[in-house]
């Protein structure tokens, strides 16, 4: 995938190795990355993946978790 500036939905959830139904959820209750929707398709830009990615480091189990939105 290297090269590549969006991502669909289902390309983004084998990135993370997480369901699209966890992205889809996401998208109802306001979390996750933010996304575009284009003619009915949703598309993720990779600068707003590598955003949210950078949101979600953690050095330690004792870090306060914060969400994105």
């Amino acid at each position: 995938m290297q090269g590549k500036t969006c991502f669909t939905q289902k390309e983004l959830a084998r990135r993370w190795a997480i369901s699209h139904r966890t992205l889809e959820r996401w998208r109802w209750t306001g979390e996750g990355p933010s996304f575009m929707k284009l003619g009915g398709r949703v598309i993720y830009r990779l600068e707003d993946i590598v955003a949210f990615e950078q949101a979600c480091l953690r050095s330690s189990e004792a870090d306060p978790e914060t969400r994105v939105a």
